[in-house]
This record gives structure tokens, sequence and C-alpha cells, in this order.
């Protein structure tokens, strides 16, 4: 495949991300006969069929999974490459792909705001999808960094701490144990609680709490993203336990109360995390420093707008 050229390459992989010539097209600004013409001439050079027509879908075979994989490593290396020199000349620039777990969304944006004010020059990409999707992208290189809870064991990589991460259990606030000032968690195993998908880092976290406290878990339901959850207790359908830092503008409105549950909260810690063999460029570099020295201070000052007691009004005298 030495005849192969980056221009082939490009449009293939924007082929086997979509599973659509004309979707391809359309991001590359082409037609689709030029697309098509380009991935034929890819696979006279590779002397396979990359892509196979099933009804109106693309599916790619598993000549067109290495090549499309390919692809993307030599993009990545390009990429990389450019980020490189642009540092040897002394520019504070780069493309730095960050990807964040779902819990993660009510603070991330508020510190990529804060780096992109001090490295005006390097542009941000964010992804915000689950557990499951992010570490996904991150084994296959499509983010540089991301950050979550619990690292991946599937593949070795770099886990830096960089926060505290409470976990407490929340309700509507007339349930009955809404007030409670100590529950035991034996009393969970009489609730319905609204928990995440299996492989979410909170799920697992309520299982060891759980399993630590001893309790069975009566009537559950599974609900797959926060907010959901956060209206399905609001609504009265159960209990849930969820990120602390999910709930503050919910808390200060009076919508949802954490509950007093014994053990509670359960400090995990938030984590940066890239794969061991990757090459961090200047500008992932320096967000590693930045969530390191920042990240805490940055998340707790986010959160504390949103508590209750921040939203609190202060009272004024009667005339």
């Amino acid at each position: 495949m030495k005849n192969v050229t980056l221009r082939q390459l490009k449009i293939f992989e924007a082929v086997a991300r979509h599973l659509s010539f004309s979707r391809a097209a359309e991001e590359l600004h082409l037609t689709q006969p030029a697309v098509s013409m380009q991935v034929q001439a890819l696979e006279d050079q590779a002397g396979l069929p990359l892509t196979e027509q099933a009804g109106k879908k693309v599916r790619l075979t598993a000549a067109g999974e290495e090549i499309a994989s390919q692809a993307r490593r030599i993009a990545e290396q390009l990429r990389e490459a450019g980020e490189a020199l642009a540092a040897l000349k002394g520019v504070e620039a780069g493309h730095l792909k960050i990807g964040v777990v779902s819990t993660a969304k009510y603070f991330a944006p508020a510190l990529l705001a804060e780096f992109r004010r001090r490295h005006p020059g390097v542009e941000l990409q964010l992804t915000v999808n689950n557990r499951g999707t992010i570490v996904r992208h991150l084994a296959e290189n499509d983010i540089d960094l991301a950050i979550m809870g619990t690292p991946p064991s599937e593949f070795e990589t770099v886990a830096k701490i960089f926060a505290d991460h409470p976990l407490v259990f929340i309700a509507a606030p007339d349930h009955p144990l809404a007030d409670k000032k100590r529950i035991d968690p034996q009393r969970l195993a009489a609730e319905t609680l609204l928990i995440r998908e299996p492989g979410s880092g909170t799920r697992g976290a309520l299982e060891r709490f759980l399993e630590l406290h001893h309790v069975t878990a009566g009537a559950t339901m599974e609900l797959g993203s926060n907010e959901t959850i956060k209206q399905a207790v609001m609504a009265g359908l159960g209990l849930s336990f969820i990120s602390e830092h999910t709930i503050g503008l919910e808390r200060s409105v009076g919508r949802l109360v954490k509950l007093n549950v014994t053990g509670t909260p359960v400090k995990r810690q938030w984590r940066l995390v890239y794969r061991t063999d990757k090459r961090l460029m200047p500008a992932a570099v320096a967000f590693v420093d930045f969530m390191n020295s920042e990240g805490s201070r940055l998340i707790e000052a986010q959160i504390g707008k949103q508590s209750p007691v921040a939203a609190e009004k202060p009272k004024t005298g009667g005339a």
C-alpha cells in the first residue's frame, strides 16, 4: 500500500466514523461520487473490500476496521508532530481533546473556561458521555485526557487525583426520611432505589456501599442519566445515590434534599486519566499541571455558587 495518500485515509476515516458516504462527503465538503472514488482507490491498493452494503447501511469489513484504525493513528501522529513543532518555536498553541464522564459535566466547562483564559492559544475539544464511551475513546486514542472517577482496567493508564468526589443519597423534600437526623443504611432496603446503568462508576460505588453495610436492595429502577434520575427523585419515584456535585442547583431551590445516611458522603476522587503510552503534547502537559494545582479549588468554587447556603438571599428590613 505504498501509494496510499493521506487524502484517501482521511476520507475513509470519515466514512468509517459515520458509516455513511453521504455524511462523510458533507463533513469534508466533497461530493458523494468523489468520496466513493477515493474509497475505491484505497480498496484497490488494499486488494480487499473495505466496506459492504447492508440495505441502506454501510458496514466495515475486517480489512476496513484495520485501515480505519491505522488512519486514526496516523492522523493523531501528524497532529502530535505539528504541536511538537509549535512547541519548539516557542508558540503556545495546540489542540487538546478532553473526554468527560457525564457526572463531571456540571463543573468541567468552568474548568475549561479558566484554562482557556490562561492559555488562549490552545484549541479545546470537549466530549461528554457515559463512562463506557469515554473509556472507549481513551482506548482508541480519540481523546488526549479524560476526567473520570475510576480509571479503566482494560488497559494501562496514568490516573492523577485532582479533587474529592462526594457521593450522597437524595430524596424529594416531602419524603419521610428527608428530615431524619440519622438514617441507618438498613432503612434503604425498604426503599426503591433509582440507579445508573451497569458499568457506571456511581453504580459501582453504590453496590460497594450496600455490600459494606450488608444491605440487600429491594426494588430498583435503572435510569440512564443523572438528569433523569434527579427528575424521577423529585417526582417521588424513589431515592438515589448520586454525586453531590450534580445536585447543587436542585438543593438551592428546595427541589431535592441530601439524606443523612450513616456512612455518607462516600468520598471518591476525581482523576485526570490518560494512556500510559500517550505522548503528551505541551497543551496536554499544561492542562495536567493546571488541574493538579487548581482543579479542586475551582470545583469547590463552582459548586459553592449553587449550594443552598450560597443561594439564600439576605433579609431586608421593613419600612
